[in-house]
């Protein structure tokens, strides 16, 4: 069972305070357990390209974080350099504010842009969708439709950093619903993937939504998920 969910984990490295020792030791823990990808920042793709050649961890980062509103020409160039130094897989987070205006063709272009560029590299490409900030059903199953009319890899739920202001005043994040996940697999293909990620902190919750339909689960702490004991990481 936890094997199993190992090799559904892309490891998230991306807290804004991770130092590059941090983020040598978390290239090292994905070896380690054997997850599936590692989601690094940026700027570290050939860090951790060079960390994990050889291994069977594949390296992965993220494209327009954490808000997605990048220009979708500097995501294009963006996604073309980490593909470059050695990125398999990207995580692009969507123009939340293009997607709130159903501005819908220049939604499908933006990650058109992403997608074109990680086809020429055989990259896989997941699309965050950020349902944090989405608080209507109806963007995410147009979101959902427009993925899978374009193809892409998988739709996944959030970037973990999504903080949205509650009613105490302080601003928090929800992540992965069961709901958002059960809506996002109805409305998908069977060809595109479903991604949890924020808020997955438990095997429980890692079963139930492997249950739902995800091949993919986000978190920055792997170690309660899989059974192998207290996590270090930041709770991503």
């Amino acid at each position: 069972m936890s094997t199993s969910l190992a090799t559904l984990i892309d490891l998230a490295l991306l807290h804004p305070t991770l130092t590059d020792k941090e983020l040598h030791a978390g290239c090292e823990k994905a070896k380690q357990l054997n997850v599936a990808s590692v989601c690094i920042k940026p700027y570290a793709v050939k860090l951790a390209a060079d960390r994990l050649r050889g291994s069977s961890v594949a390296v992965g980062t993220v494209i327009g974080f954490p808000h997605g509103s990048n220009a979708p020409e500097i995501k294009a160039a963006e996604a073309k350099l980490a593909c470059q130094q050695g990125a398999t897989e990207l995580d692009m987070v969507v123009n939340v504010g293009k997607v709130m205006s159903e501005d819908w063709d220049y939604v499908e272009r933006d990650i058109k842009a992403v997608l074109d560029v990680a086809r020429q590299h055989k990259a896989v490409l997941k699309v965050i969708f950020e349902n944090d900030f989405l608080t209507k059903d109806e963007w995410k199953i147009k979101l959902c439709e427009i993925c899978g009319k374009l193809g892409v890899d998988f739709v996944k739920t959030s970037t973990g950093f999504g903080f949205v202001k509650q009613s105490s005043g302080d601003y928090n994040y929800k992540g992965a619903t069961e709901k958002d996940v059960a809506l996002m697999r109805k409305h998908s293909p069977p060809n595109v993937g479903i991604k949890a990620a924020g808020g997955v902190r438990t095997q429980a919750e890692a079963l139930k939504m492997q249950e739902l339909g995800c091949t993919r689960l986000g978190t920055s702490a792997p170690e309660p998920i899989i059974g192998g004991g207290k996590s270090t990481g930041t709770g991503y």
